[in-house]
């Protein structure tokens, strides 16, 4: 990775040349010998693994608990995703969506 000498952003590679993304700043520079090979287009990796927790997230497809009821209509089945939310020393936070009514609720270890 290379960052700008003129204002600490993040340069990416365009055409053999290093571009800076601030678009405010748009300074140029040679590509550092032998990194060329080492950049990574974030445009080519997939977010297979991403976990959509907010309001509009697929949940359908993802694991499923059968340990939790949910409180709306008291099914005992749910779609659940994990993430960490809190610092690395906390336990990560599993989100649930109700296979029957759908409704969602965060579950903390």
């Amino acid at each position: 990775m290379q960052f700008c000498d003129e204002c600490g952003s993040m340069m990416v590679s365009v055409d053999g040349e290093m571009v800076c993304q601030n678009d405010d700043c748009g300074a140029t520079s040679e590509q550092e010998e032998g990194l060329a090979e080492q950049f990574t287009s974030t445009e080519a990796q997939s977010d297979d693994d991403v976990i959509e927790t907010e309001e509009g997230a697929n949940f359908e497809g993802k694991p499923t608990a059968t340990d939790v009821v949910c409180e709306e209509c008291g099914h005992g089945e749910a779609w659940y995703t994990i993430k960490q939310t809190g610092s690395a020393d906390e336990p990560p936070t599993r989100f649930f969506k109700c296979k029957e009514c759908g409704r969602r609720w965060r579950g903390y270890s």
